[in-house]
């Protein structure tokens, strides 16, 4: 079986390690009339458009600082970011391997039967955050008036704020796509908005991620982009705080009982997801010879390629422009 850790220890670029993965997993997948990694490498020629065409992300970031600039004359008091990113090659084939096991496996605890490889493959078609934005918020404290309570604020400010987005980025190119989720309850986001956005604050996830999502389709770039609107409290929690350490432990759970969710040899396509991803979680990440890539252990890296941590696009941060006068 051909996997991505095969690709990792001969000192070449991340470029021409997509190249080499994608093409021999086309020629594999070919020889075994295997439609699902025939679609997987299609999935990573797309990622390597991404990386090598600059640019459309140069326009399309260009537009998304039209609402950075926006955000800045409507609320200069604020301190935010705004950030995107390409995600890494590594999380990217995690993600991708993860979508097939876990579909898979909670297709089969449902029904006693696995899914065929055309309804697995139109649930790698909802792949839609290879480029995502991130929009992080904090009030100062010395703006809050007396007794108000600085994170119902700050979700007010997010739904505020996701109120206005759709419009303001389809005047811009971009077109909002349906979730396909439970609509959103919460009556501060617009009810003609709600089809549109995954609703994680109004229902954390079972981890407590909590997050405001959203996925346009970019008609100038022709490619689909996602942006997170989170509180300072909120980013902490996913990046730094128990989310992340919690998503840690369900991964590898899932790992150590994936065999008994669905027995091996019943659906080729888990099989090889399965397999693909234990073999990068036991990745030691400084055997990995990846041109403009150093790893001392697994978590402590210098990562200039996108190989484990994402591609910054645009990086912006508004400072508070004002200190106690908000309310004067």
């Amino acid at each position: 079986m051909i996997t991505l850790n095969d690709y990792l220890y001969n000192g070449d670029t991340v470029l021409r390690i997509l190249e080499k993965y994608s093409a021999d997993l086309r020629v594999d997948a070919a020889l075994r009339h295997d439609s699902i990694d025939m679609a997987h490498s299609n999935f990573l020629v797309q990622m390597t458009e991404l990386l090598k065409h600059n640019d459309f992300l140069t326009s399309q970031s260009r537009r998304i600082l039209e609402f950075y600039q926006y955000m800045a004359k409507e609320y200069p008091w604020l301190a935010f970011t705004f950030k995107g990113r390409i995600k890494s090659l590594i999380r990217a084939e995690e993600k991708y391997n993860g979508n097939i096991v876990d579909y898979v496996a909670d297709t089969y605890r449902r029904t006693g039967n696995c899914p065929s490889e055309a309804e697995i493959r139109r649930r790698l078609s909802t792949f839609r955050d290879l480029i995502a934005y991130r929009l992080v918020l904090q009030v100062p404290k010395c703006h809050l008036k007396p007794g108000e309570d600085r994170r119902a604020v700050e979700e007010q400010l997010l739904y505020d704020i996701a109120n206005v987005l759709p419009d303001f980025l389809e005047e811009r190119g971009f077109t909002a796509e349906c979730s396909g989720l439970t609509l959103s309850a919460d009556d501060r986001l617009k009810e003609s908005l709600r089809p549109y956005y995954r609703d994680y604050i109004a229902a954390p996830k079972p981890s407590g991620y909590r997050s405001l999502h959203i996925t346009f389709f970019d008609n100038c770039a022709r490619c689909y982009t996602e942006v997170q609107l989170r509180s300072k409290e909120m980013d902490d929690y996913a990046e730094i705080g128990e989310c992340n350490h919690q998503d840690y432990e369900k991964q590898q759970a899932m790992d150590h009982t994936g065999e008994d969710i669905v027995p091996p040899g019943l659906c080729s396509s888990y099989d090889n997801a399965l397999e693909r991803s234990r073999r990068l979680q036991a990745l030691d990440l400084s055997k990995v010879d990846v041109n403009m890539f150093t790893a001392l252990p697994n978590g402590m890296m210098n990562d200039g390629c996108g190989l484990y941590r994402g591609r910054l696009i645009l990086p912006f941060e508004h400072l508070s422009r004002f200190q106690n006068d908000r309310f004067n």
